[in-house]
């Protein structure tokens, strides 16, 4: 006989229901060598105000992404209730652990949160994290944004992102809000791991969900912060939510149609690109060479666009391992 699922051990010191603005946590208990009784404190805003659709707004999903964190805090301090008509959920920094770390995966537990759903109420702390996201907030909202960068391996154009989905209706307000936010460029996006990924339990559920790539490098510049910050507040004014007029910004549509849009590196050394992102690439065009590194003297290995298009995203750090994601050209399309 399947056993009925356990409550989650997370609570929630705000009232999901209530009007106004309310700043709290959601508390995870979490016992370890230095606080016997402790917890993971996850910083969480509420702003409401009567009925109307929900948004969750999330970032620090990966913790070494900042754009995110900075729209975010930003929105839960500056957000008044009387802006707003229904409800606003903003998590700022989503896996809590990793964003206090600046990792990537949680310290804890080494837990990527984006492949941890649907989640497991007895599992381990991002997997506890995620299953409250899975059973508790994603079924509140009507509209989902996840804010990711490149953190410290990658960096990309800033773009705004959805998904090609079956449900060509669910796919064209998603596409509509990825128009309102107001990126320098918009994507149609093509994931290459997506097993247990926060984006698929949301679009699943029926939620529209847009996520983000804004620079990288395991930083933010001044120029990804604005897009972030003024990007959010044109997509809840968009999806109805908060009063205003969006602030169109041009955008470039990019399409990932396939696996071609990646380069893997099979060698591992120190990476030269031979192409900067934003630069159109021809197939078989040479974006990047790897040197070894283990003596002198030795050809480097070269690497080779798969398709032609825009140069849109690059492996950050200097050295690269074998298996890693070192290049992803996209093409540019009318949107």
């Amino acid at each position: 006989m399947t056993q009925p699922m356990k409550p989650s051990p997370i609570s929630a010191t705000v009232d999901f229901d209530a009007d106004g603005v309310q700043h709290g946590f959601l508390r995870l208990p979490y016992s370890r060598d230095d606080a016997a009784w402790g917890s993971v404190m996850i910083p969480v805003a509420v702003v409401k105000n009567g009925k109307g659709p929900t948004a969750l707004l999330t970032g620090a999903n990966h913790g070494d992404e900042y754009e995110g964190p900075i729209a975010l805090f930003d929105l839960a301090r500056t957000l008044r209730p009387e802006d707003v008509t229904g409800r606003v959920i903003i998590v700022p920094a989503m896996n809590q652990p990793a964003f206090a770390a600046g990792t990537r995966t949680s310290p804890i537990d080494r837990g990527n949160m984006n492949r941890s759903f649907p989640g497991r109420p007895d599992g381990t702390v991002t997997e506890k994290i995620a299953d409250y996201f899975q059973r508790v907030l994603l079924p509140m909202a009507d509209v989902v944004l996840d804010f990711h960068s490149g953190g410290k391996t990658l960096d990309f154009l800033p773009f705004c992102a959805a998904h090609i989905l079956p449900d060509k209706a669910q796919e064209a307000r998603a596409f509509d809000l990825v128009r309102a936010f107001g990126a320098p460029y918009s994507v149609k996006m093509l994931e290459i791991d997506a097993v247990g990924m926060y984006d698929t339990a949301a679009e699943e559920m029926g939620k529209i969900f847009v996520t983000t790539e804004l620079g990288g490098g395991g930083t933010a510049s001044a120029h990804t912060a604005r897009i972030a910050v003024q990007g959010c507040r044109n997509l809840l004014i968009a999806a109805g939510i908060v009063k205003g007029k969006v602030e169109m910004q041009a955008t470039q549509w990019l399409d990932m149609p396939d696996g071609d849009c990646f380069t893997f590196s099979e060698d591992g050394g120190m990476i030269r690109f031979l192409a900067d992102l934003g630069e159109r690439v021809e197939k078989g065009q040479i974006v990047a060479t790897i040197t070894p590194t283990g003596r002198t003297g030795l050809d480097p290995v070269e690497l080779k666009a798969r398709r032609a298009g825009l140069f849109t995203a690059r492996h950050f750090p200097g050295l690269v391992k074998p298996g890693d994601c070192v290049a992803v050209i996209a093409d540019e399309t009318a949107g």
